[in-house]
């Protein structure tokens, strides 16, 4: 025996050693049902039994037993594929499909250490996370022995499914000794993770994004932490989590305001529903909902975010006191950037087409349209302006208003005819129609009652917004004529309450809504430094 193979033994017998240590600590025995088939993955199923040895030379807590195929218990636990490997069934819902290759070998020692101590070791958000879930879950994690990241996400599996066994079953198929399997979910780069059949994960994930994911049955790419605090003292409480709302919480928060982030719905808005987002600064196209993870993850770096809290109540005072659903706030400023949402029509086909031929905004989607025909729905200032913005952009638009004459400002509707952009008056939409994305439009005479079809490429709504300010009226805010918060470089009529975002007017845009939010958050910084009603 040369120096490198007594060097390789002496690896070898250090390595069974730590391993024979860590398995000390096993508590409970590992019942581990191995069921094969001759003929079928013999390389897989000798790999399987060659693991079980070793692993039984080092602990004698692995009691094994090992079926055929054929036999009644491989029917009665519905076990068809060889290898496979059951876990202390009486106990837990744990599977392997393959055999503890490579990397895999990693997954097959942890499923060992939580299943013979009984402790899944989730950290505490973590296992806060999974407490919600009570609804079973089937877990399904694809791997391969080759994967160095796979054994963190079979982990973060066994341990779900160690720590809730009643709701929590768990699969975990290596993709090389069940390629059938792997096809039939598109699962050909690793690791993958399913619940329920549905894929909730593309690659390895913190515990804490995994449980997350596993929650919402879609793949989670931040997480924000919980609090059980039941009243929390700061600065500033910023009511909205949307662009205004996440960029106040930064610059509130660098200006060395203690401040806290709001938000009943989803974080972001319209934005995290906007299939693409384009020419926002810095990117040229970028999906909505990864726009406001960014969002998110850089506001967490800042402010600490309440999501899912409706605020019920506001009193005014010194403090001013914030409550929401779920626990009190005390604070000096309140910030509403609570957003406003545009109507819709209501009609068949509006739904259905969002994104695909229905547009709430010419500047956001207008370039796609170029040379193609399209509708301009409304008859106001926001409607004239964007079909006025959409001809110049070299689309072919036709507005449509419901009633005889316009609402814009002349100067508007003079621009509109002196460009010959066409208008159809008393004219409504009552359908939209198309395949994978608008074909044509249906078009009522409200005059006759006659109803005709149209060909389109896309119909663009300018019906109007409907502010969210509930909370500004209950408060006591002003409004403007148009229903927004009304405001002076963002401060209110009412101390210590300022607005940002759509809630206050404005243009709608993501840039715009941003840019709000930092100047507001740097008027309250003023405010609370120097505040200006003291002055009077």
């Amino acid at each position: 025996m040369n120096q490198a193979d007594q060097m390789d033994d002496a690896q070898m017998r250090q390595a069974q050693m730590e391993l024979s240590r860590i398995l000390s600590g096993l508590k409970h025995e590992v019942p581990i049902f191995l069921f094969t088939r001759g003929g079928k993955n013999e390389v897989f199923n000798d790999a399987a039994r060659q693991a079980l040895r070793f692993f039984r030379q080092l602990t004698d807590k692995i009691v094994l037993r090992e079926y055929d195929l054929g036999h009644e218990m491989a029917r009665k636990m519905g076990i068809d594929d060889s290898p496979t490997l059951v876990f202390d069934p009486d106990r837990y819902n744990i599977r392997w499909l393959g055999a503890p290759m490579g990397e895999e070998g990693r997954i097959f020692l942890e499923a060992l250490l939580r299943i013979g101590t009984g402790k899944s070791d989730l950290n505490e958000s973590a296992m806060g996370v999974l407490k919600k879930i009570d609804q079973p879950r089937h877990l399904k994690v694809f791997v391969s022995a080759s994967c160095p990241y796979c054994p963190q996400q079979a982990l973060n599996a066994l341990k779900a499914a160690v720590a809730k066994p009643d709701t929590i079953s768990l699969e975990i198929i290596d993709i090389q000794a069940n390629a059938e399997l792997a096809d039939q979910y598109g699962a050909h780069s690793v690791p993958q993770t399913f619940a329920n059949d549905v894929l909730t994960a593309l690659g390895a994930q913190t515990e804490e994004l995994f449980m997350a994911s596993v929650d919402k049955m879609e793949q989670q790419t931040v997480f924000i932490p919980e609090s059980d605090a039941e009243e929390v003292e700061c600065q500033l409480v910023i009511v909205g989590g949307g662009p205004a709302g996440l960029t106040a919480g930064i610059y509130a928060a660098r200006s060395g305001l203690d401040s806290v982030v709001v938000e009943k719905g989803v974080l972001g808005g319209q934005v995290a529903l906007t299939p693409i987002v384009e020419n926002y600064p810095g990117m040229k196209e970028v999906g909505g909902k990864t726009l406001v993870d960014i969002m998110v993850t850089h506001a967490l770096e800042y402010v600490q975010i309440f999501p899912g809290e409706e605020v019920v109540d506001i009193a005014p005072g010194e403090p001013i006191v914030v409550q929401t659903s779920r626990r009190k706030f005390k604070t000096k400023a309140v910030l509403l950037a609570t957003g406003a949402t545009h109507r819709n029509l209501g009609v068949p086909g509006e739904a259905r087409f969002s994104g695909r031929g229905v547009s709430y905004c010419a500047t956001c989607d207008g370039p796609l349209y170029r040379g193609k025909r399209v509708f301009m729905v409304g008859g106001g200032n926001s409607a004239v302006t964007e079909a006025l913005h959409l001809h110049n952009m070299g689309v072919q638009v036709t507005l449509v208003h419901r009633r005889d004459r316009l609402k814009a400002q002349e100067v508007l509707v003079n621009q509109l005819l002196s460009n010959n952009i066409p208008i159809l008056y008393n004219t409504e939409v009552k359908e939209i129609i198309g395949e994978n994305r608008v074909t044509e439009v249906v078009l009522l005479d409200n005059k006759t009652g006659v109803t005709a079809s149209q060909p389109a490429d896309g119909v663009f709504l300018a019906i109007g917004y409907d502010p969210a300010v509930d909370l500004a009226q209950k408060v006591g805010l002003e409004l403007t004529e148009e229903g927004f918060i009304k405001h002076e470089n963002f401060r209110t009529n009412i101390p210590g309450f300022y607005v940002a975002g759509d809630v206050g007017g404005g243009t709608k845009q993501i840039v715009t809504a941003a840019g709000y939010g930092s100047e507001a958050a740097l008027a309250v910084f003023e405010d609370i430094i120097n505040p200006y009603w003291k002055k009077k």
